[in-house]
């Protein structure tokens, strides 16, 4: 009986236990439990700070907490002001702040466990610092009695008592160090010693016993210096190529129990082994053959015989005077060797250079940036059905036999891929593209016969509805996150629905043309998109022109984190025609100067140059700094061909001819791709193609070399030609609103202090001022001088914005005011010196000049 009462009890018991637990590990009670300790947490802080500041005149009013009108000045009342009194007058003093913080702590871990994780090391760390800290101020803080507390005075007191107060702090700072280690889990590898303690720690190599060779007859009694090991055996290479010159070593020492014979200049394959000096006690049997001018000389085994000091000398000198032989060997410099054991030095230390740390902070933008579009391809059955049974049938009226047919539907595009019957002419259906264009009712019929790769016929039918590839997507997809291409481009998607991406660095120029509308800006946009999704701000740059003045804008909000300019350029997108000529020309000074660095660096292009720079194999003091990749993107090339001419073109081919291995890649756009603005040099070195729609023929075959963009549906729908096959893709589209998104979250962060700066150019018609004739001055010198001293800075963008200047005409002026001293020489990216204080100083100036 008693036992059924026992079990009735427990078995009354456990849902009880169970209830509490459940109610504890309920979600909504845990988030309630989170909001109350943090709230708490906030009042004891708020109490401890409060107390700080008025606990002299709150001190007396404790005894009264009862008493409604007894007032405190605590900011969270009579509760807060015993609390504080509690907590820091008879707790740990000033350390009692990390109360409210851990407090804090717990409810944000019951609020989501993995914040603070490992809760109870935070409590078991905090309470150890707040012993520490009251005990610090309980030994240096003696006067001021609220900073220790009732348990800093007390501890201190006890240790003192027994190790005196050094004792006590001595036991601080090992505390603190035990506290370190602990903290951030510190290991002996953890430290460094510097290199001359290694030295001194490092054990000195024993001595070891050295030998004695002989080797033929004029070379027996030469004296040679060499330290060797003991070993059992030594064997010596047979052949040995020497030059015209033997240079005698100094001396080597032979230990009288080892007669192995050694040569110095001789490549030696010695075993490891250990033997004792008594086991070797044979000399070597075998000659030693070394081949001198192509003739093998064997040298004669000897016995070891001493002599005399005069003897040996005498030998000496015969052999250098017989035999003017050298034997040259292949060592590694010094040099090298010390820049290689400073670079593994610098790498130890200091790890790999990483061009990203001056923007280490910087995020990537995210995918949530760009719009999602339903990309649900809305091609039914029965509109594949109808279009198969259309081609089956026109083919049939002429004639023409199917064997096989079968469709890849694609975004935009149907490719219909036929095999004919045998004995039928692939011409004959490439001929019929108009005829199976009329029966489908629908434009842009593309036929490829046959496709490359495969035995088969392709027609491309345009889809009725077609699908919008959204950049979202295209960015999102696995090939292009996984890839690991120096510079990708997501382009969009092909007729199989892949994505297409590419990688600008092997093009590794890209040539764009399409008519007013069919996504050529759109495309542009995309491959910006792509770069800046992908490639830090430290590892790419943009030269952006756009003539248009509308279609690039939006990247000005990046300026300081992607883009490139001219020095005394106020806006790094170029709008103006005119300064087109004198960016290409910087790039072309950069591209040189880059060519510089890869000579001295000894390597071939920007990839192995980076990584040599980034394991510090280079001297920055040198000239060396890490390049980043520049890309060049012109939009409406017809227009600054037009304009310009051969001022633009002969940069350009010369940018496309040589820039690729120092990374500078042009992407050009334009939309009348006809043969006076697309030359022959231009389309040498531009492998890379794409074409949207455009209006003829004779277009396509400008650009493409083959017809097929004059058949495109537009709104996206391209052919890109990497230079061996033609790809048809939907380009993504990127609209507008995703662009400032994109280009406000890059713009808001933290950025470089200035674009990056171009190499300086100076054209023709600009000159230093010895060249300049001052009997012939511009008629507005006098007010540009002005404008220059008002604001005392001296740059040609300054006269073109405050004159309405051209940038030739700005800068023939400046040349002027620096021939007649209002201005200083040229200085690089810095603004020009002015000479002259004040406009009547400048007056003075002007007046002694005997022109005037």
């Amino acid at each position: 009986m008693s036992s059924n009462k026992k079990n009735t009890k427990k078995t009354s018991q456990q849902p009880k236990s169970q209830k509490i637990k459940d109610f504890f590990n309920n979600k909504q009670t845990q988030l309630i439990l989170a909001f109350a300790l943090m709230i708490f947490g906030i009042f004891i802080a708020l109490s401890i700070i409060s107390f700080f500041l008025n606990w002299q005149s709150d001190q007396s009013q404790l005894d009264h907490f009862y008493d409604k009108t007894v007032p405190v000045n605590n900011l969270t009342g009579k509760l807060g002001a015993i609390i504080g009194h509690l907590v820091v007058f008879n707790g740990f003093g000033i350390a009692t702040l990390l109360l409210p913080i851990l407090i804090f702590i717990s409810g944000l871990h019951l609020y989501k466990k993995t914040y603070f994780s490992n809760l109870k090391n935070y409590w078991g760390y905090g309470t150890l610092m707040a012993i520490w800290i009251s005990l610090l101020f309980g030994v240096f803080a003696l006067k001021n009695t609220l900073m220790a507390g009732v348990v800093g005075y007390e501890l201190r007191s006890f240790l003192s008592s027994y190790i005196g107060k050094t004792g006590v702090i001595l036991l601080l700072i090992a505390a603190f160090a035990a506290f370190v280690v602990l903290m951030f889990k510190l290991t002996n590898e953890s430290f460094k010693l510097p290199q001359f303690v290694k030295d001194l720690l490092k054990p000195s190599e024993p001595l070891e016993p050295a030998t004695k060779i002989v080797t033929s007859p004029k070379l027996a009694k030469t004296p040679l210096t060499r330290k060797i090991p003991l070993t059992d055996e030594i064997h010596v290479t047979d052949k040995v190529n020497v030059t015209n010159k033997i240079h005698v070593a100094d001396k080597i020492h032979v230990a009288e129990s080892s007669p192995t014979p050694v040569q110095e200049h001789i490549n030696l394959n010695i075993p490891l082994e250990n033997n004792s000096p008594a086991d070797i006690k044979q000399p070597l049997d075998e000659a030693l053959k070394i081949v001198l001018n192509n003739k093998e000389v064997i040298q004669e085994e000897e016995t070891i015989e001493e002599e005399t000091i005069e003897e040996e000398e005498e030998e000496e000198e015969e052999i250098i005077e017989e035999e003017n032989v050298a034997i040259d060997v292949e060592t590694v410099l010094e040099e090298d060797a010390e820049t290689k054991n400073l670079s593994d030095q610098l790498i130890e230390d200091f790890g790999e250079f990483d061009p990203t740390l001056e923007l280490a902070n910087f995020k990537f933008p995210t995918l949530n940036l760009l719009k999602e579009y339903n990309e649900t391809i809305s091609v039914n059955q029965e509109e594949l059905e109808i279009n198969k049974n259309r081609i089956v049938e026109t083919l049939r009226n002429y004639k023409i036999g199917i064997a096989q047919i079968s469709a890849t539907v694609g975004p935009t595009v149907t490719l219909y891929e036929i095999v004919p019957e045998a004995g039928i002419r692939i011409s004959k259906i490439k001929n019929l593209e108009d005829d199976i264009a009329l029966s489908l009712a629908a434009l842009g019929i593309r036929i490829i016969a046959p496709i490359p790769g495969k035995g088969t016929i392709g027609i491309e039918v345009p889809n009725k509805k077609p699908t919008i590839v959204s950049m979202r997507a295209v960015i999102a997809s696995k090939v292009f996150q996984n890839s690991e291409m120096e510079l990708p481009i997501a382009l969009g998607k092909t007729i199989s629905n892949e994505t297409f991406v590419v990688d600008l660095a092997k093009m590794p120029h890209l040539l764009m043309a399409g008519a007013t509308g069919q996504g050529k800006s759109v495309g542009l946009n995309a491959v910006l998109t792509s770069l800046l999704y992908k490639k830090h701000p430290a590892e790419v740059k943009f030269v952006l022109v756009d003539p248009k003045k509308v279609e690039l804008t939006l990247f000005n909000k990046i300026e300081r984190h992607y883009l490139a300019k001219l020095p005394d350029s106020e806006e790094a997108i170029i709008t103006d025609t005119t300064k087109v000529v004198n960016t290409l020309n910087s790039l072309c000074i950069e591209m040189d100067q880059r060519y510089d660095l890869l000579k001295l660096a000894m390597v071939r292009n920007i990839k192995e140059y980076n990584v040599k720079f980034k394991a510090r194999k280079l001297n920055p003091e040198n000239g060396h700094k890490f390049l980043p990749y520049i890309i060049l993107v012109i939009d409406e090339f017809a227009d600054l061909i037009m304009t310009a001419g051969k001022e633009v073109e002969t940069p350009i081919a010369r940018l496309a001819q040589l820039a690729r291995a120092i990374g500078i890649h042009l992407i050009v756009a334009t939309q009348r791709p006809s043969v006076n603005v697309i030359t022959g040099i231009i389309k040498a070195n531009f492998p890379a193609r794409i074409a949207f729609r455009v209006t003829s023929k004779i277009d396509s075959r400008t650009i493409l070399d083959s017809s097929g963009a004059d058949q495109l549906i537009g709104k996206g729908d391209m052919l890109y030609s990497g230079g061996n096959e033609m790809v048809r893709i939907q380009c993504a589209f990127v609209d507008t609103p995703e662009i400032e998104r994109l280009t406000d979250f890059i713009g808001s962060q933290r950025a470089y202090p200035d674009a990056h700066l171009l190499p300086e150019y100076v054209g023709e018609e600009s000159g230093t001022g010895l060249d300049v004739d001052i009997t012939d001055r511009d008629k507005l010198f006098r007010d540009a001088a002005l404008v220059i001293i008002h604001a005392q800075q001296g740059s040609a963008s300054l006269l073109q914005r405050k004159l309405k200047l051209g940038y030739n005409r700005a800068g023939r002026i400046i040349d002027q005011l620096e021939a007649a001293g209002i201005v200083g020489p040229f200085e690089g990216s810095k603004a020009r010196q002015v000479l002259v204080q004040d406009e009547m100083a400048l007056n003075t100036l002007l007046d002694n000049e005997t022109i005037f």
